[in-house]
C-alpha cells in the first residue's frame, strides 16, 4: 500500500510500515529525524497532490490537547485553536480511503466528533502511561499487542503526571509515537 504518515518528524511510524514492505512516506514541515522517505512540505498539500491508499496523521496537539486548557481563551481570541482544528477537519477530509487521526485528549472531541478509539502505551508493551485518541476512517480499532498493568508507569510521577521536566526537546519527545503501538498500527492495519 502507498501509505502517508502526516506530521510526523520521527520516522517511527512511517519506519514501521516500511518494514513491512509498504511504500510509506512522511511528510511534515521540518526534516525527518531519520533518514528515510519523507516530503518537506504541508502534509494536506501532499494528502491531495498524490493517490495514497491511507494517511496516518499527527496533526500538532498544543493548540487542542487538554493540558494546555488553561490558554484556550487566549488561542481561540487569536484563532489559533480554530485554525488548528480547521487543519484536523481537512485531514478527516483528505482524498484517501484509509485514514486514522491521532491527538491526545482534547477539544477534537467536543469540536469535531469523539474519537473512535483511546489507546495507551501499556496495550502495547510499554511501562508508560499516555491517553491517545484515534479516530478512524474505514480503518478497525488497534487491538492490544502486550498489556502492561502496573499502579504507576514508568514515565509517571506520584501524582500520575508526566515525569518529563521543562527542557527544548520536551514537546518533541512527548509527541514521539512509541514502538509497539507504530507496530501494531502496521501489522494490523497493513
Amino acid at each position: 500500500m502507498r501509505i502517508l504518515v502526516a506530521c510526523e518528524r520521527s520516522g517511527v511510524v512511517r519506519d514501521a510500515f516500511l518494514a513491512r514492505g509498504h511504500d510509506a512516506v512522511s511528510a511534515d514541515l521540518v526534516e525527518s529525524e531519520v533518514a528515510g522517505p519523507h516530503i518537506t512540505a504541508d502534509a494536506l498539500t501532499v494528502a491531495h497532490s498524490e493517490a495514497w491508499d491511507m494517511m496516518i496523521a499527527f496533526p500538532p496537539c498544543q493548540h487542542l490537547s487538554v493540558s494546555g486548557a488553561r490558554w484556550f481563551a487566549a488561542k481561540r481570541s487569536d484563532g489559533r485553536q480554530q485554525r488548528a482544528l480547521q487543519f484536523v477537519r481537512d485531514l478527516m477530509d483528505a482524498p484517501v480511503p484509509k485514514i486514522a487521526i491521532e491527538n491526545p485528549v482534547g477539544i477534537i472531541s467536543t469540536q469535531i466528533r469523539r474519537p473512535d478509539q483511546i489507546i495507551q502505551p501499556y496495550h502495547f508493551g510499554h511501562d508508560a502511561s499516555k491517553t491517545t485518541c484515534l479516530w478512524l476512517t474505514n480503518l478497525p480499532p488497534l487491538m492490544a499487542t502486550g498489556i502492561i498493568v502496573k499502579h504507576r508507569y514508568a514515565n509517571q510521577t506520584a501524582s500520575g503526571q508526566n515525569k518529563l521536566g521543562p527542557s527544548p526537546t520536551r514537546a518533541m519527545d512527548r509527541a514521539r509515537t512509541y514502538q509497539g503501538i507504530a507496530d501494531a498500527m502496521a501489522f494490523q492495519w497493513g
